[in-house]
């Protein structure tokens, strides 16, 4: 009964810090991130914890237990590598593949050696030298990737780059602890096989995982969204994270790397965007449980009583990773301000570290002070990472050129748009072929309207012509909001990408439910989709193109030009029921 009141106790003390402390950080435009971290700090057994004994009230305010919460807090962690896959696609995946392989590989491999031989240098034995260089390698994904959530550079260059990295070092966990395992064995026989069976019995379970997953998910989904009940719905949800994310760890496969081949299979499902929405409160806050485990389990004492050396070892380590992270990104081609942003978001150590010291200690591979000491400065350094993202940010903006002159109308966005003039417009997300052509249209009729594209070409060149054309994501609630979407007369969406019509639709219909949607479909099956995501009509152009053709071939046959026309207008509104039936 008293462990169950701890815990309770501990949850309380949690949900007052979520709730209270972290909003008035964010007033402060201080980071969630930096506001968990140094909550724990504050609430954890080497913070108020050491005042208990002189002052009881205080352990009603304490997390005493740092290593419970941080076991559970590593469903944090999977919550966020399974929203990250919902967001991608296996094709964009595989486009990555180079920098994930390549980038990513030779940055665990070149970082490991340098880290390692450093540690060697030291006096630390070459076994211990070897799982202190993998372990220091690795970068934390869950800060970085939340640091980049939050500041809306996931989709940048930035972005892919340090995904990549981050991917690939959690898909190299699997050969760090099996070498940490061998090296602390007495027998060097069989090392080469071992791995080799290793690694192929983890690329087995993954392509297990996607063949099941791509004939199973979809059917399961539909059979559980039949009973239109959100509680089974989520449910299945929280199955398919768990269940793969617990497959994986048992294949020796980290539960982050399952959840994010789980979030992968539902992206492809028409169920992503839902998921999403029911998904986010609990990874932000078993996320947020996951950095208040890191504030709770750095001793700030230990730092004080030996802060040269962890000092000294933090700055060596953030120059050692972002020296070899810059070097090999451009290596790869990537831009200079990209690569030394990203260099500079992936120098601390990662949670990873946590893993792998603990098995090194069980196996005697590495002493505990030295262990300690190690965990330490991954500890601090991930504590100031939400600084050095700032810092990146800075960076990589003072290293980026300034735009051409062809180009500089593209910087021009939806803040220069007066919101006054903004009155029963309309508002166009694509200024493609078919934009343009609308666009031109409305023009004639004197109607109001504004234009969303991410072609900076495009954009570049119609502003240039005087065309309300802006740079931006349509899908953005806080764009639109700058183009008076709440005064807007309609909503059309005109690009031909499947994938990001979809998501437009969906997003602007759950920010503006009552806003009329008109939305350009490539085909009939597009247009159920679209339908089904929230819009009011759309047009499917392979059935426009062909009733058009009908209408010019039955007058050449020699159906009157009018008979022509209401043969055609009587099936375009057949057409039309069809769809929204």
């Amino acid at each position: 009964m008293h462990q169950h009141a701890a815990l309770l106790q501990d949850v309380i003390i949690f949900l007052i810090v979520a709730g209270l402390l972290v909003p008035v950080m964010q007033r402060l435009a201080i980071s969630p991130v930096l506001g968990f971290i140094v909550a724990g700090l504050v609430i954890g057994p080497f913070g108020l914890g050491r005042f208990t004994e002189d002052f009881p009230l205080l352990s009603y305010f304490v997390i005493a237990d740092a290593e419970g919460v941080r076991t559970f807090a590593e469903l944090g962690v999977v919550f966020l590598l399974f929203m990250i896959g919902l967001e991608l696609s296996i094709e964009r995946l595989v486009s990555m593949r180079h920098l994930v392989f390549g980038l990513g590989g030779l940055q665990v491999v070149v970082s490991s050696i340098v880290i390692g031989l450093i540690a060697y240098s030291f006096g630390n034995s070459a076994e211990a030298a070897t799982v202190i260089g993998g372990c220091l390698a690795l970068s934390s994904t869950a800060i970085v990737m939340q640091l980049l959530i939050e500041t809306k550079r996931l989709t940048s260059q930035t972005g892919r780059v340090s995904f990549s990295i981050l991917l690939f070092q959690d898909l190299a966990v699997v050969p760090i602890l099996f070498l940490t395992g061998f090296l602390g064995e007495t027998s060097g026989n069989g090392m080469a096989t071992g791995l080799l069976v290793a690694l192929a019995k983890a690329a087995t379970v993954i392509c297990v995982i996607f063949l099941i997953g791509r004939l199973a998910v979809r059917p399961l989904f539909r059979f559980v969204g039949m009973a239109k009940s959100r509680e089974l719905f989520m449910a299945m949800v929280l199955l398919a994270i768990i269940g793969t994310a617990a497959i994986t760890e048992h294949a020796g496969l980290s539960l982050a790397l399952g959840a994010f081949l789980a979030g992968l299979l539902l992206a492809e499902t028409e169920y992503r965007h839902q998921i999403e929405v029911d998904i986010e409160p609990f990874k932000g806050l078993l996320l947020g449980l996951f950095f208040l485990s890191i504030g709770l389990s750095l001793d700030l004492t230990a730092v004080w009583n030996n802060p040269l050396p962890i000092i000294a070892s933090v700055i060596g380590l953030l120059a050692i990773k972002s020296t070899i992270i810059y070097a090999l990104a451009r290596m790869f081609g990537i831009a200079r301000a990209t690569a030394a942003e990203s260099a500079l978001l992936l120098g601390q150590g990662g949670e990873f570290a946590f893993v792998v010291l603990a098995l090194a200690l069980s196996l005697g591979v590495v002493e505990r002070d030295v262990a300690n000491f190690i965990l330490l400065v991954t500890i601090v350094s991930m504590l100031i990472t939400p600084l050095l993202s700032r810092l990146a940010r800075m960076l990589g903006a003072y290293l980026t050129p300034p735009p051409s002159v062809d180009s500089s109308a593209a910087s021009l966005t939806p803040p220069d748009v007066s919101d006054d003039l903004l009155v029963n417009h309309v508002i166009l997300a694509g200024y493609g072929r078919v934009g343009q052509m609308l666009g031109s249209l409305l023009e004639s009729q004197h109607i109001a309207h504004v234009a969303l594209d991410l072609d900076v070409a495009t954009v570049a060149r119609y502003r240039n012509e005087n065309h309300p054309v802006y740079y931006g994501d349509a899908s953005e609630t806080d764009i639109l909001h700058q183009l008076g979407i709440q005064r807007a007369a309609s909503f059309v969406v005109t690009m031909d990408n499947r994938n990001d019509a979809e998501r437009i639709v969906a997003a602007v219909r759950a920010a503006h439910p009552t806003m009329p949607i008109i939305a350009r479909a490539r085909d009939r099956e597009h247009g159920v989709r679209l339908l089904e995501k929230g819009a009011s009509s759309v047009v499917p152009e392979t059935i426009e193109a062909s009733l058009d053709l009908a209408e010019v071939v039955f007058c050449n046959v020699g159906i009157g030009a009018e008979a022509s026309r209401q043969i055609v207008a009587d099936r375009r509104q057949l057409e039309r029921a069809d769809l929204s039936s």
